[in-house]
């Protein structure tokens, strides 16, 4: 491969970086290893996400979070997103509101992991019983 084809691709994903506000783990490997399919696939973010149509930013964002968590993705992948929504705005009770909505299409376990994976990036905390108790998990 050559200096200047690898030099696209460190600019290709820098862009991505600097649109989306993230980039996963395997856009990187992306890049290097099947940039033509990475290309394909950022095509079709960049038209259904990316692009300003008729949804603005922060609501996409939110639909993204609801629909990684039902979807049960990796806690990382759905941060990823949440540093994003908190970026263009949206507030971190927005975001746990959204969050919420898993709960009846989806149930607790759903729910649970993009909770934690808002919890993580928000640095909430919560309430400790003064009795004993027995910790689920």
């Amino acid at each position: 491969m050559t200096d200047a084809a690898e030099q696209h691709k460190q600019e290709y994903i820098d862009e991505m970086a600097r649109t989306r506000g993230y980039v996963l783990p395997y856009h990187k490997v992306m890049a290097k290893q099947d940039f033509e399919v990475l290309r394909a696939a950022n095509g079709l973010v960049s038209a259904a996400y990316l692009e300003q149509r008729t949804l603005d930013r922060r609501t996409k964002e939110l639909i993204f979070i609801v629909s990684l968590t039902v979807l049960r993705a990796g806690r990382g992948h759905i941060q990823s997103h949440i540093r994003v929504a908190l970026d263009v705005g949206v507030s971190p009770q927005e975001i746990l509101e959204a969050i919420e909505i898993a709960l009846p299409e989806a149930g607790i376990v759903a729910f649970q992991e993009g909770f934690e994976a808002w919890r993580e990036v928000v640095g909430a905390d919560g309430i400790e019983p003064t009795v004993a108790a027995h910790d689920a998990g």
